[in-house]
């Protein structure tokens, strides 16, 4: 008989682990600023850009997409000053995309969500080494 432990583990990243925050929350900032690239210039684009180009809607629902992200953090018990720095990048981003349809442009360059990204990284990597994960390329030595 399954037991809900073993249902859990079926999905990886539905947990409360901070191995399971770090899969969602970097699934959540490709979505939000990584969704595809644009051919021509090879500049990534994601959901947080295109949403914006939909006044004042779009740009409420790219901040709460946004605050998901500071609300993961929260429940991994990062600092007051961590969250609020969060918090302040997703404010800077909804401040910069409320300008109708220019307001994307701004949102191309400043990307809150892959800020934030950065500074939960900078935390698991600190308090749960076990979630570090190694980027970059193999290479062949000659």
């Amino acid at each position: 008989m399954a037991t809900p432990t073993d249902e859990r583990r079926a999905f990886p990243g539905l947990g409360r682990e901070p191995a399971s925050v770090r899969q969602r929350v970097e699934a959540m900032e490709q979505v939000l600023e990584r969704l595809f690239v644009i051919p021509g210039i090879n500049q990534p684009v994601g959901l947080d850009v295109i949403l914006d180009l939909v006044p004042v809607v779009g740009d409420i629902a790219a901040a709460a997409l946004g605050a998901y992200i500071v609300w993961e953090a929260k429940n991994l018990g990062m600092s007051k000053w961590q969250i609020s720095r969060m918090a302040g990048n997703v404010g800077v981003d909804w401040l910069l995309g409320l300008i109708p349809f220019v307001g994307a442009i701004p949102d191309f360059f400043f990307r809150s969500n892959t800020r934030n990204l950065r500074i939960i990284k900078r935390h698991l990597d600190k308090h749960h080494a076990g979630t570090a994960t190694i980027e970059g390329q193999a290479t062949r030595g000659q």
